[in-house]
């Protein structure tokens, strides 16, 4: 007999991060926004970097607390800065950063012409791999060396497996978010005289507004291939790990995959 899962937000509630301070830049949808809550959940203090924060009263639902909302474009380093000197200001410095935000660029490489295809290939270098590095960046000059075993100084990145095995159609998307699993280790070696550790999560298929532009045939199939559980997963799950990452001060220098053990095919 096979055991049902208790919800995530019910079993995240034991305060182990009562009082940090979390930042969580991409924090008002999918990924980012269960990250939030569960953050929230867990007692810290939470501040969303995110390019458009007024639509979070209409699309985001806080259970416990609400975040400090930053207006944030992470393609601009100079927007990162301001922003994280304000959440400074505010709630003082930030124990762990956690960052979701990032784009999907889907397209074979010759269905475009060259300028909208190289639009594109510029829009996601940009804002994948330039804004995770303008905010790991902005994280390490903000984060001090007051941590004695790691735990509380913590940088979550977030990749995709289709770093490892994209699909046909998810070039670009697969090289930035290649980029950002690379980033991980010479990122952790740097940061670690620091007392900052780094992890990366690469999940697999999820159930987010990202998810939302394939087909349903395509997204069905990809839950299909998936070993176990068979299904999409919960951004609930994802926000899990992050709070595991926290939590687990031998956690660095690693990207882990979190797809139930689904190795995407090839595609069409």
């Amino acid at each position: 007999m096979v055991r049902s899962a208790l919800p995530v937000a019910r079993i995240m509630t034991s305060g182990r991060l009562e009082g940090a301070v979390c930042i969580v830049t991409g924090g008002l949808s999918g990924l980012g926004a269960a990250t939030t809550r569960a953050l929230l959940a867990e007692g810290a203090q939470v501040a969303v970097l995110a390019r458009n924060v007024t639509r979070s009263r209409a699309e985001a639902e806080w259970d416990r607390a609400e975040p400090l909302l930053v207006e944030v474009d992470v393609r601009h380093h100079e927007q990162v800065e301001n922003g994280f000197d304000k959440v400074v200001g505010e709630l003082g410095v930030p124990n762990a950063v956690v960052h979701c935000a990032g784009i999907a660029t889907l397209g074979r490489i010759n269905d475009h012409k060259a300028e909208r295809a190289h639009t594109q290939l510029r829009d996601s270098i940009d804002t994948n791999i330039v804004g995770t590095f303008n905010v790991a960046r902005q994280a390490a000059i903000a984060m001090p060396d007051d941590s004695t075993d790691g735990r509380a100084r913590t940088i979550v990145l977030t990749s995709s497996i289709a770093a490892f095995d994209g699909q046909a159609g998810q070039v670009t998307y697969a090289a930035t978010k290649g980029a950002i699993a690379s980033m991980t280790l010479p990122l952790a070696r740097e940061l670690a005289g620091l007392g900052i550790r780094v992890v990366t999560i690469a999940p697999g298929v999820f159930g987010t507004p990202m998810l939302d532009g394939l087909p349903v045939a395509a997204r069905d199939a990809l839950a299909a291939a998936t070993p176990f559980p068979s299904r999409v997963g919960e951004p609930d799950e994802f926000a899990s790990l992050v709070v595991h990452a926290l939590d687990n001060a031998m956690l660095n220098g690693e990207t882990i995959r979190l797809d139930g053990a689904l190795r995407i095919p090839a595609g069409p």
